[in-house]
């Protein structure tokens, strides 16, 4: 028996017509460069972004040409992420944060043809220009100033642009992509389909996902350049949201600014923002006065017990998402079910501290040699998942196909536990686990206990070669202003918690730990610094 179904395409065109009729009165806001805020509404951001559309085709754009953006979070990258892929385009954001050789590199093996940039961004396009090639580059004037020679103004490219002819788009057609950060190897580029975004948007919309609603103020902080910020900028026109969207001043004083001026009711960043927020909100308790209960998602890395429950006493609420670029991202959040909301504290912020259930059409399983580890919460295995927007495989690198399983499930390369509920809780990277005397110490562990310590900021934990057994943990350790703390003091406050042999036996103290330019730590940098340590 067959279906009697409409066969209806699924693209983000349809995302951004429904919100320019049924939600023109809601209101973007973008903070630009000087701080000033630039305000308009739905229907505007229609109307602009059809005109983006237009002109784009008419400056030769082709179905599946790539264009790039270098810009920061406001409103003409917003334009840009929905008029690209409706005018049969690929979207594709380049990361400022990354050297200018690695940006020459990804916009060359991504074809990009066109690049959109901020004016105030031009210092770092300069350092790469020769290398990329774009045909065309397009300067959005946020600082007002003048568009040099060779170059189009965004507002005059736009003005006056011919109607968008909407190309016949198939959901399954191309419509965004965006490379990993390149930790281990060249970047790996991940191409998006117009499928894949939808359906992404709708599990974001969900209540125990994202939980975005109409009635919500968003403003995402992670950056639209990575991994399209989380999808956020999709999903919040979809559901016709009220968008903050904060430019390039991200420090906690003006982001706690913008938030209580705006009344930011959810936002999103990773860890490195809200320890900066707390140590602020901590240092100046009566400052701000922000919304009861916003919720702030973290991804990127893990946030600790501790950052949780010191938001919780703040009347803020952390929860916690796991995704990479290679799932678009979203793959796990962590709300709780509501037969554990009544859980003892310790009992619920254990659940809380994981990084949650699979998003739905999300599948996960983890696998430890060869043999998919049962849900019991303590046996590690490596985290595989797959779902309707999980990549299948990288853009132009056959070299990585190992990173999919034979049966089709996409290697995470994170190690983890599930328990009987479906929880993922991450237990470290399959490279940073330690191994001593043959046992698996987790490093992710010991980093949030520590973390949990009144006079530490953050901590790394790393593995250190020992001559005896094979080896050892080493903690680096950063310390708030104006404290301090002895190594057996650190030891004696994670002993309650661990095993023996789980105790690092050294600590160094640092003034920063280093990081890539989504805020990972970069744990290879430090086992190469200490990979020489004396053990004593």
């Amino acid at each position: 028996m067959q279906s009697t179904m409409m066969n209806y395409p699924l693209t983000l065109a349809h995302i951004l017509d429904r919100a320019g009729r049924l939600f023109g009165a809601s209101e973007i806001v973008s903070r630009l460069p000087d701080k000033s805020l630039h305000r308009y509404r739905y229907r505007d951001f229609r109307r602009r972004t059809l005109a983006l559309g237009g002109a784009l085709q008419a400056a030769g754009l082709r179905q599946g040409d790539r264009v790039a953006t270098l810009m920061w979070n406001h409103y003409a990258h917003l334009e840009a992420y929905f008029a690209i892929p409706c005018a049969g385009g690929v979207l594709h954001t380049l990361n400022l944060r990354l050297h200018p050789d690695d940006i020459a590199y990804i916009a060359g093996h991504a074809g990009d043809r066109f690049l959109i940039v901020d004016d105030v961004l031009l210092p770092l396009y300069e350092k790469f220009k020769d290398k990329a090639g774009f045909e065309r580059v397009i300067v959005v004037p946020l600082s007002g100033s003048k568009v040099a020679a060779g170059r189009d103004d965004y507002e005059q490219f736009i003005a006056g642009a011919p109607a968008l002819k909407a190309p016949q788009l198939d959901e399954n057609d191309a419509a965004g992509m965006c490379y990993t950060s390149g930790t281990t190897g060249k970047p790996k580029g991940v191409v998006y389909s117009h499928r894949s975004l939808v359906l992404h948007s709708l599990a974001c919309g969900l209540g125990d996902t994202l939980g975005l609603m109409q009635s919500d103020t968003l403003c995402p902080v992670v950056p639209m350049f990575h991994v399209n910020a989380w999808g956020l900028p999709f999903t919040g026109v979809m559901v016709g949201c009220r968008l903050v969207l904060p430019g390039p001043h991200l420090d906690a004083a003006s982001l706690l600014d913008l938030y209580q001026s705006e009344r930011v009711t959810i936002t999103a960043g990773v860890p490195t923002i809200w320890m900066s927020i707390l140590q602020a909100l901590e240092k100046n308790p009566a400052q701000w006065k922000l919304t009861p209960g916003m919720r702030m998602i973290v991804g990127g890395a893990a946030a600790s017990e501790a950052m949780i429950r010191a938001f919780d006493r703040l009347d803020l609420r952390v929860l916690h998402a796991w995704g990479m670029t290679e799932t678009t991202p979203l793959g796990t959040t962590g709300y709780l079910k509501h037969h554990l909301q009544a859980l003892p504290g310790d009992e619920r912020y254990a659940y809380r501290n994981k990084q949650g259930i699979p998003a739905p059409f999300v599948e996960v399983r983890a696998m430890a040699d060869n043999e998919e580890a049962p849900w019991d919460g303590k046996t590690l295995g490596e985290l595989q998942v797959r779902g309707p927007w999980i990549a299948a495989s990288y853009y132009r690198l056959d070299a990585e196909a190992d990173k999919w399983t034979a049966d089709g499930w996409f290697r995470t390369g994170d190690v983890v536990t599930i328990d009987a509920e479906g929880y993922v809780k991450i237990t470290d990277r399959t490279k940073d686990l330690i191994k001593s005397g043959g046992e698996w110490i987790s490093s992710l562990d010991l980093e949030n206990a520590l973390a949990g310590h009144p006079a530490v900021h953050e901590a790394a934990v790393i593995a250190v070669p020992h001559p005896k057994w094979d080896e050892r943990p080493l903690a680096v350790i950063v310390l708030k202003p104006g404290t301090t703390v002895g190594e057996q003091e650190l030891r004696d406050y994670l002993a309650p918690r661990f095993a023996k042999f789980w105790l690092p036996d050294a600590f160094a103290f640092a003034a920063e730990i280093p990081r890539t330019s989504t805020g990972k730590m970069m744990k290879a940098k430090l086992r190469e610094q200490f990979k020489n340590w004396e053990w004593t």
